[in-house]
């Protein structure tokens, strides 16, 4: 029995491991047109190679970034291993220049794997009193050339805005390519592809899913050589999203406007609530004139917002009174605000920044919010009663 098309609105599931290519004609020409790595192909082959309801998720993501081509992975983490192979030119391979303020896993990942296992060399550019300092940017880059240059547009935990524009002027000047992880930014407030930008990457995990039960990344890009490289990776090493997760993707990502300005909102509005408060000792918001980038952020987002991470520090005599209000407040707001792991989920959540940062954050008071889309009265409610409650210790 032959299958008949179906007047569905959407793409279905192809759970296919591999796909029928009738005669020995068509295989040829279908693994001949495969050594193209286009972004679509005319025959699918294999799930692990291209899979159609991937694509047809990739094509959702290509509509918010405004980009010729997105390829999804299965974690951000492959995004971003994927991205990177992009580069890799075994011996010939220059230096890899990585702002520091980027994501911790990032960082383990460029310790343990890029320099311990890849033996490759990697530099790293930090920002001065909380922002980066562009003439010594260029003077870096300057000196070692590299083969790239790696920012978030938006830092994590302390919330950095990157100067974006003036960073790819710059690394253009000196014919160097830059990735940007736009995860924390997404494009609803700012798209580096418009700006020159040769990789863009996403935690599709965090917003563009938006419901904490499914993990994804995606490469986008505009470069078809580029694009050709990165299928070529992904595909070797197996770094494809499953249909079934990209098919939830489709339905999820049609919301994410209408989610991410709601927690955009929510955040500033929690943000001059927590910066009033007299137990709180600082808040860290591109949003607040007080943040060292807050300048840079009016530029690059214009009036859309700022994000919808928070991080702010509990006041105290000593370090022991720090933990124990940070400790409190975890209890107190535990049954609405959950401590886990990830960012971008629909409820508000929060991580101890010192607790998974270690000594590189210090402080103990500090705690990373990641807001989400609930009721803002609701959300103040559950914050301002665990605050009263905390303010005798």
């Amino acid at each position: 029995m032959k299958r008949k098309d179906v007047n569905s609105s959407r793409m279905p599931v192809y759970r296919e491991a591999g796909f029928e290519l009738y005669d020995a004609l068509t295989t040829a020409d279908a693994f001949r047109k495969e050594t193209e790595h286009s972004r679509e192909p005319d025959l699918y082959i294999y799930s692990r190679y291209r899979n159609p309801t991937v694509v047809s998720a990739e094509e959702e993501i290509m509509k918010l970034e405004g980009c010729k081509w997105a390829l999804l992975t299965q974690s951000g983490m492959s995004a971003i291993d994927t991205a990177l192979s992009i580069f890799q030119h075994g011996k010939e391979t220059r230096p890899w220049l990585f702002f520091t303020e980027i994501y911790g896993g990032t960082i383990s990942f460029i310790e343990s794997v890029l320099k311990s296992r890849r033996g490759l060399d990697i530099q790293y550019f930090t920002p001065d009193n909380g922002i980066y300092d562009l003439n010594n940017f260029e003077k870096v880059i300057s000196a070692i050339k590299p083969e790239f240059v790696y920012i978030e547009t938006i830092s994590n935990p302390m919330l950095i805005v990157a100067d974006v524009k003036n960073i790819i002027r710059i690394v253009k000047k000196y014919g160097t390519k830059i990735i940007i992880d736009n995860t924390f930014a997404t494009p609803w407030l700012y798209k580096p592809l418009n700006e020159g930008a040769d990789i863009v990457i996403h935690s599709v995990t965090k917003y563009f899913s938006g419901h904490g039960n499914l993990s994804a990344g995606v490469i986008c890009g505009n470069d078809t050589e580029m694009m050709r490289s990165a299928i070529e990776y992904r595909k070797f090493v197996g770094h494809m999203l499953s249909p079934d997760d990209a098919y939830r993707l489709q339905t999820q990502i049609q919301s994410f406007e209408l989610r991410f300005s709601r927690q955009c909102d929510n955040a500033s509005k929690l943000t001059g609530y927590l910066n009033e408060n007299p137990i709180i000792n600082e808040v860290w918001f591109p949003g607040l004139k007080s943040h060292p980038t807050h300048l840079i952020a009016e530029k690059l987002f214009g009036n859309k917002g700022f994000g919808a991470m928070i991080t702010f520090d509990f006041d105290g005599k000593d370090k022991s009174e720090k933990r124990s209000r940070r400790d409190k407040f975890i209890e107190l707001v535990s049954e609405k605000i959950k401590l886990i792991p990830t960012l971008g989920d629909p409820h508000t959540i929060l991580m101890p920044v010192e607790a998974v940062w270690g000594t590189k954050y210090p402080e103990p008071g500090m705690i990373r919010l990641s807001v989400g889309f609930e009721y803002y009265s609701e959300l103040e409610g559950t914050i301002g009663n665990a605050l009263k409650a905390i303010e005798p210790l």
